[in-house]
């Protein structure tokens, strides 16, 4: 199931709208209906014209409530922008547009709300303005849809452009199942109960998961989705996810549940960061920063590669803690001392190099293989999980095998000049040895012995002789000079025994 997300300024009627859209309330707090705000993320759900059942998810438009709202967006695949039509363009406005462009949520509908409170000039001008201010975003060729949800004015041409737009987004089935959890609750009876966005792969009773950063095994005990138990749900499904094996008080909202064997989690990513429209300076390391993925957000450190960034460039990003990622993820920085988001951000590769190898940044990633054949590229050798884990569940198809890690034919071509070097260089030293001792050639390589092992059996240059490595043509004969001294030697001991040399 699709789920649309809401953004907009406090008080622009987003949740109005998604009421009347849903015949649902999604505001959940009592201290939400008495303020008339939405504090914390809201759910309602939907059936579209074309049949397609839908979840919104009505985040808060109020700054201070603007991790709320960060913890809700990734896991969504439409945006309705809404923007009051007797109030135009306010900073939460560019704020939310400004996140829904930095996670990259390409179908957006814009609905103008409340023109019900204002004349027709009103509203035209109020079109224009936000014509002018979406150029160049995402939002650029989004439809906007003038609505009242008092009168019920627009709501099914509203209706109609978001089945357009969820159609366009599609929903991506990898095998992958992953939920990034956004509340936590006991219920009598039943025990921890989670809730999230699920995306990547279908969830099913008695499924085994891993919780992070818990670190701990969980069994699926039930499974609900809008209010009624079901035995599996499908990616893009908001799930309540009844848990066995942990304690509520355990569990906190940013936590990730997923197989153990698809995920690999990392503290320090090398990413691509787009700075938002507003920043009025460069991006630079020094500041307080943190990163927004999925529904978690972590204390970071930023490490521009160029020293300082302003508009796309690559960065390294460090966590304090370790978080479940993929290349393609997508994440928000956000500033702590300005308190706002600064950019928007893709992780490249999940665990690079202390000095890391930029090429990724060039090449196509666009498919789980791409991805691991690009991850390989770079790292040389890697075990097939991580690579696995870090790509999406992709596989290169040409790596070498070397036990439990793979090789890039790349690396391995470099290993192996290097290798041949070393041991033609050792050859020349040490010309009666059989060969070089492989635990030496290891380690002037900088391998692991089952890698030598493999970059050996691939190559056409050497070979292996129990635990030596020597070259293919190798026959261990003395050099020219050493064979005249060693003729002389012999002729005089055949001549004078072992009587001492005068």
């Amino acid at each position: 199931m699709p789920v649309i997300g809401t953004a907009g300024h406090v008080d622009h009627g987003k949740s109005t709208l998604v009421r009347a859209l849903t015949g649902r309330d999604p505001d959940r707090w009592e201290e939400e209906k008495r303020r008339g705000l939405t504090i914390d993320l809201g759910f309602a759900w939907t059936t579209l014209p074309s049949g397609t059942e839908v979840g919104f998810v009505d985040v808060p438009g109020h700054e201070r409530f603007l991790k709320n709202m960060l913890a809700g967006i990734e896991s969504i695949d439409a945006g309705l922008l809404v923007v009051a039509a007797d109030e135009g363009w306010m900073p939460q406005t560019e704020e939310h547009l400004a996140v829904l462009n930095a996670v990259g949520i390409e179908q957006i509908v814009i609905a103008l709300s409340r023109t019900d409170l204002v004349d027709e000039e009103t509203c035209d001008l109020a079109r224009m303005e936000i014509e002018e201010l979406v150029a160049n975003t995402v939002a650029q060729e989004a439809p906007i849809v003038s609505t009242s949800a008092t009168t019920g004015a627009g709501l099914d041409e509203l209706r109609a452009e978001l089945d357009r737009a969820i159609a366009a987004a599609g929903v991506s089935d990898l095998g992958r199942p992953r939920v990034w959890i956004d509340r936590v609750f006991p219920i009598s009876g039943a025990g921890t109960v989670v809730t999230g966005t699920l995306t990547g792969g279908a969830l099913s009773v008695d499924e085994k998961l891993w919780l992070w950063p818990v670190g701990t095994e969980v069994r699926v005990r039930g499974l609900h989705s809008h209010d009624q138990p079901v035995s599996t749900v499908g990616p893009g499904t908001r799930t309540a996810v009844n848990l066995a094996g942990i304690d509520h008080q355990s569990v906190r909202r940013g936590a990730m549940l997923g197989r153990a064997r698809d995920w690999s989690a990392s503290s320090r990513w090398l990413a691509r960061l787009g700075t938002v429209r507003s920043l009025d300076k460069p991006l630079t390391s020094r500041g307080a920063f943190s990163v927004h993925l999925g529904s978690g957000a972590w204390p970071a450190r930023v490490r521009p590669l160029e020293g300082s960034l302003h508009g796309v460039g690559l960065a390294l990003i460090s966590l304090q803690e370790e978080v479940p990622t993929a290349v393609g993820d997508r994440f928000v920085l956000f500033d702590s001392g300005r308190r706002t988001v600064v950019a928007g951000g893709l992780v490249l590769d999940p665990a690079p190099a202390q000095r890391p190898d930029t090429s990724i940044a060039t090449v196509s990633i666009s498919t789980p293989d791409e991805r691991a054949a690009a991850l390989l590229d770079v790292r040389g050798a890697d075990s097939a999980f991580r690579l696995g884990a870090h790509s999406g569940g992709g596989k290169v198809a040409n790596a070498i095998p070397a036990g439990k890690l793979v090789l890039s034919r790349a690396w391995a071509e470099s290993r192996n000049r290097g290798a041949v070097e070393l041991v033609e260089m050792y050859q020349r030293a040490n010309p009666l040895r059989p060969g070089i001792p492989k635990a030496r050639l290891a380690s002037q390589l900088d391998v692991e012995p089952p890698v030598l092992d493999a970059l050996v059996e691939w190559s056409e240059d050497l070979v292996e002789d129990g635990a030596t490595v020597a070259t293919v043509d190798f026959t261990g004969s003395l050099r020219p000079s050493d064979e005249k001294a060693w003729e002389r030697a012999r002729h005089q001991l055949a001549q004078e025994g072992f009587a001492p040399s005068k």
